[in-house]
């Protein structure tokens, strides 16, 4: 497996495996985004978010293969992503690292595929000198919490995840 930064080529690949892990997550009527809109936010001059793809093959490409008696290199298809962003713990006074979405197919679970996703998140939160890594997982994904416990992930229960959606903000600046 060769786990490596997305780049704009890689869009329509990405907007696949959003909608798998949307489905996946029970909610596959959710997802907004759009080839535009992931291209926009993702790859600017100053993306709001990163995305490491994990290729089937040692090095993202899949086989040779023969177009007009002339070999071309054949990049894989993706099969798992985490999307991620920074953010900032004005307590740690440094900057963190807050993991959006960790997403596998199904056939690919079990191989230590998540395991080298957190271990490159671990080495980009380094190199940022990041003071932790946040993300939220689903109560009902009872195997996705084992897999973060065993990785060292600690559940806050003293926190609760808050959200004001696009609605909410047209209201709170309506009141305003």
């Amino acid at each position: 497996m060769h786990i490596r930064t997305a780049t704009s080529s890689d869009t329509t690949q990405i907007m696949h495996l959003i909608h798998q892990k949307a489905h996946f997550d029970g909610c596959p009527n959710a997802v907004e985004a759009t080839i535009e809109t992931l291209t926009s936010t993702l790859f600017s001059p100053q993306p709001m978010a990163y995305v490491l793809l994990v290729d089937p093959s040692a090095e993202g490409i899949s086989a040779l293969e023969s177009v007009s008696s002339q070999a071309v290199l054949v990049r894989s298809t993706p099969i798992g992503f985490a999307s991620y962003h920074f953010t900032y713990s004005t307590f740690l006074a440094r900057p963190g690292l807050w993991l959006d979405d960790l997403f596998i197919q199904p056939e690919y679970r079990n191989q230590a595929i998540g395991t080298r996703l957190i271990q490159s998140l671990c080495k980009i939160a380094q190199q940022h000198n990041c003071g932790r890594i946040d993300w939220t997982v689903d109560v009902e994904n009872t195997a996705g919490i084992r897999f973060y416990r065993r990785m060292g992930g600690q559940l806050q229960t003293q926190v609760h995840l808050c959200r004001l959606d696009r609605p909410s903000i047209q209201t709170v600046l309506q009141e305003a």
